[in-house]
């Protein structure tokens, strides 16, 4: 029977409850909106925090990380590109994350805000990072307990970054492997956006030879869960990712949805995925670059 292979970065809900005391665990609301009717000229969305969502009541404890704001490299052209390791370290700090403490992620919506921050914390060496099976949203259908007080006072956290080469990755790698044997190139994005019906990023399309697993197909619509280990493992492999020694290179709209295939792939034992940064935002406004549809 296919498992996955840390069944402890996935909490349940009911484990949350009983531990809230923990004073090792950080909680974290990575919320964040996606405004696909108020997008700029020339922009697929407006990116709006889910900071009013956690005021409006959170779980008990949590703190809020806000990714584009604080999580995210300023100077970037793209929304959610990879910021410096210092950036991030100092961000954990403030959040008093660090040696010593378990760190657990939700959302109240697509996971898929969690599987982001999970990732990048496991690309700058930090490990001990757990994701809330369902997230906000089967915690508040459970009638399970809500909060508006403020984030908690923090003691002091010493984070230092150990960068993982490889867990992210940009356009020259992703353009190279166009064809290449060996390594499969894994589109997260809806069917629609990868067969070419909707320009939300600009050229319609997907990168030449890429297969489809679209995030939101990886999870259970009834509870927000993941669903079991056997089913993603069957989504994955019918595309033909079977060897979990393949190089696996994921891509989305921003580098978000990516992380959600990329968390499953992990947990379920592949050894050599990759995350594209900045993914569609950045490839299919760029001419050089190669687009196919259908």
């Amino acid at each position: 029977m296919t498992q996955y292979r840390n069944p402890e970065a996935i909490v349940e809900t009911a484990w949350l409850e009983a531990h809230l005391a923990d004073p090792a665990l950080r909680i974290f609301d990575c919320t964040v909106h996606l405004l696909y009717d108020e997008a700029p000229p020339g922009q697929p969305y407006k990116v709006k925090s889910g900071h009013e969502d956690y005021d409006r009541g959170h779980i008990p404890g949590a703190d809020f990380l806000d990714l584009q704001g604080e999580l995210s490299e300023s100077a970037s052209p793209w929304n959610f590109t990879l910021p410096l390791a210092e950036h991030f370290a100092a961000a954990m700090e403030r959040h008093g994350v660090g040696e010593g403490t378990r760190v657990i992620l939700y959302s109240s919506s697509s996971p898929q805000w969690a599987t982001r921050i999970w990732w990048m914390l496991r690309a700058f060496g930090f490990d001990n990072a757990a994701l809330l099976n369902g997230g906000f949203q089967k915690w508040k259908a459970e009638g399970r307990a809500l909060s508006t007080a403020p984030p908690p006072t923090r003691p002091p956290a010493r984070f230092t970054p150990a960068p993982r080469a490889g867990l992210f990755t940009g356009k020259e790698e992703v353009l190279s492997a166009i064809g290449a044997p060996g390594i499969w190139t894994l589109n997260a994005l809806p069917p629609e956006l990868h067969r070419g019906e909707n320009a939300r990023y600009g050229r319609p399309g997907r990168i030449p030879g890429s297969v489809n697993v679209p995030a939101g197909h990886l999870l259970d619509p009834a509870t927000n869960t993941f669903r079991p280990a056997g089913e993603v493992a069957e989504l994955f492999q019918v595309t033909g990712i079977k060897d979990k020694a393949v190089k696996v290179i994921i891509y989305c709209g921003g580098g978000i949805a990516a992380t959600l295939d990329a968390f499953l792939l992990h947990q379920l034992g592949y050894e050599n995925v990759t995350v594209y940064d900045n993914s569609m935002s950045q490839w299919a406004k760029d001419e050089s670059l190669p687009m196919e549809a259908g």
